[in-house]
C-alpha cells in the first residue's frame, strides 16, 4: 500500500526503520534530539530511542566525525547529520583521508559502514556559507558512495540502502524539498546503488537531472512539450556509482543531451556526465551536449541575484529548443 507522505517524513521513516531494525545503527549531529534538527526532520526519534542512540553533538564537526569514524571500524553503523552541507569543509579529512581510504589501507580487513546525511541547494536565502552544493567535492574521491534523492519515495529507498552498505556513503538532500509530498510505500523497499531512473520517455533529448534538477527537468520537459519536442527525463539517484548505461542508451535514441545539476558548473558533476557521453556516445550525437549548473560565483543573499544562479525549467527547455532545432549553443 502507497500513502502521500513528505520528504522529511521519509527520511525520518527510514532511520527510525533501520533503528528499529539493527541495534548498531545510531544518530548523531547537533541538534538532532531535543530540536529535531533545524529543519524538524529528525522530530520523535529521541522519544523513541533514547539519547544513548541518538546523540546531540557540540558544535565541532570534525570531532564527532572522527568519533563516528572510529564507532564504524569498531561494530556500529553510525549515521552522522551534518547540519549543513557547506560543513562538509570541516570534516573532510575524516571523511575524504580517514572514511573512505581506511577499507583500503586495512587490506580489506576493516569497513567503514557510515552514512554522512547532508543538505544542498540555493534559493532559500540563507547566504553564501548556507546555501552551497558541494557534492561534486565527494565524488571526486574514491571509497565514498554519494546519493542525490530527488523525491520521497527515493529519499527513503537510498537511505534504507545506504544504511545497510559496508562503505560511507554521503547522502545530499535538497533543503527545500524537505515539506514536498510524493508516494511512499508503507512496505519495506531500498533503491540500489547504480541504477537511474527514467522518469519520463522521450524521443527527441534527453535531460539528465539531479536532486531538485530533476523536478526542473521534469518541468522543463512539459514546457517542450508544447513546442513539440518530446524530451526523456533520467534521474541518476546516485552519482557514485553512477548508472552509466541508462544515460548513454538514452542519448543514442534522442542524439541530444542536455545535463542539469545545482553544483557549480566548473569541474562539477554535469562535466563528469557530459564528458562521459561525448567519450562513448560521440557517433549518435546530432549537437554537443548541454551542461546547465549554478553560476560559479557565491551564492548571493539577495533574492533577486540568488534566484538567478541556478538552472530553471525555461533555462532547461530554452538550450534543450535551440539545439533539437540546430542552433550553435553552449551552456550556462
Amino acid at each position: 500500500m502507497t500513502r502521500e507522505v513528505t520528504f522529511s517524513k521519509a527520511v525520518n521513516e527510514a532511520i527510525a526503520e533501520e533503528m528499529r531494525r539493527d541495534k548498531s545503527v545510531f544518530l548523531m549531529g547537533e541538534d538532532v534530539a531535543e530540536a529535531g534538527t533545524p529543519f524538524k526532520v529528525l522530530s520523535g526519534l529521541v522519544e523513541e530511542f533514547g539519547t544513548d542512540r541518538v546523540l546531540d553533538t557540540p558544535i565541532s564537526e570534525p570531532g564527532f566525525m572522527g568519533i563516528a569514524i572510529g564507532a564504524a571500524m569498531t561494530g556500529s553503523r553510525p549515521i552522522v547529520d551534518l547540519m549543513f552541507g557547506d560543513f562538509l569543509y570541516l570534516v573532510m579529512d575524516q571523511l575524504c583521508n580517514q572514511a573512505a581510504k581506511t577499507h583500503y589501507m586495512s587490506g580489506g580487513k576493516l569497513n567503514v559502514p557510515l552514512v554522512l546525511r547532508t543538505n544542498l541547494g540555493a534559493t532559500r536565502r540563507s547566504g553564501a556559507q548556507h546555501s552551497q552544493s558541494l557534492h561534486a567535492l565527494v565524488a571526486h574521491i574514491p571509497g565514498l558512495q554519494v546519493a542525490l534523492p530527488s523525491s520521497a519515495f527515493a529519499a527513503k529507498g537510498l537511505l534504507k540502502t545506504a544504511v545497510r552498505n559496508d562503505n560511507p556513503v554521503v547522502i545530499f538532500e535538497d533543503k527545500l524539498m524537505y515539506q514536498e509530498k510524493g508516494p511512499v510505500p508503507e512496505g519495506e523497499y531500498q533503491i540500489p546503488f547504480g541504477e537511474a531512473e527514467i522518469l519520463r520517455e522521450g524521443e527527441h533529448v534527453t535531460l539528465v537531472g539531479t536532486s531538485s534538477m530533476v523536478q526542473v527537468c521534469g518541468e522543463a520537459a512539459e514546457i517542450l512539450d508544447d513546442d513539440g519536442i518530446s524530451a526523456e527525463v533520467i534521474d541518476p539517484r546516485t552519482i557514485v556509482p553512477l548508472d552509466e548505461q541508462t544515460i548513454l542508451d538514452s542519448v543514442k535514441k534522442t542524439s541530444r543531451a542536455v545535463v542539469v545539476d545545482e553544483g557549480h558548473r566548473n569541474f562539477g558533476v554535469t562535466a563528469e556526465i557530459a564528458s562521459r557521453i561525448s567519450e562513448k556516445a560521440f557517433y549518435y550525437l546530432d549537437a554537443p551536449v548541454i551542461r546547465l549548473g549554478a553560476m560559479d560565483v557565491p551564492v548571493p543573499f539577495s533574492p533577486a541575484l540568488e534566484d538567478l544562479t541556478v538552472p530553471t525549467p525555461e533555462s532547461v527547455a530554452d538550450m534543450a529548443r535551440r539545439i533539437c532545432h540546430g542552433e550553435h549553443v553552449h551552456g550556462a
